[in-house]
């Protein structure tokens, strides 16, 4: 069982590699079930063992990566003072490591932003009303400073995962950390 269980994983993972590396190049809607299984050499019987067509591949990508970015959210919930923000970056920084090829090609030129905008969502649905609760003067203004340190930590993200020799998940966690904590200054000030 276990060995069956290894072979699936790596099955999936090859699958997962060749999709991201087509995906480079191609938008999703033209890659075809034949082109992949020659890209990453498996048969198309096996592809279809797994899934259903090319869609359902990344849908279920997809669906793994909310799945973990959803339990780094609820494993570090916002607190004030942003005692949780750091442990939180670092582990979506790490999620994104281990799927960097995947990741870059979502975040791409021919990604999903359909997927970009799932991630955006959640993330603003914890965040925003947990710091409206702690910065009710600043409530107004939250919506704009969520806005601005989402749009840098996506630009910083795709930045970083196209470098051919990247900083460490680690440098890049504390990089963020201090972007985003510099930038969420001014609700301390509002409320001091």
């Amino acid at each position: 069982m276990e060995r069956t269980d290894r072979r699936v994983r790596k099955t999936k993972a090859q699958l997962n590699a060749g999709l991201a590396k087509l995906m480079k190049t191609k938008n999703i809607n033209e890659i075809t079930v034949k082109e992949l299984v020659d890209e990453v050499d498996i048969n198309r019987s096996t592809f279809y063992l797994h899934y259903t067509d090319i869609h359902n591949l990344l849908d279920s990508i997809e669906q793994d990566l909310l799945m973990r970015i959803q339990q780094v959210i609820e494993a570090h919930p916002v607190l004030p003072h942003n005692k949780n923000t750091f442990p939180f970056i670092a582990d979506m920084f790490t999620i994104l490591e281990e799927n960097k090829e995947i990741c870059c090609a979502l975040l791409g030129q021919h990604g999903d932003m359909h997927f970009i905008r799932q991630i955006e969502e959640i993330i603003a649905e914890n965040s925003i009303k947990s710091i409206s609760h702690l910065y009710p003067a600043g409530k107004n203004d939250l919506k704009y400073y969520y806005d601005f340190c989402l749009s840098g930590c996506l630009g910083l993200l795709k930045s970083w995962m196209e470098q051919d020799n990247p900083e460490s998940p680690e440098h890049m966690a504390q990089l963020t950390y201090k972007m985003v904590t510099h930038a969420m200054d001014v609700f301390y000030e509002s409320v001091e």
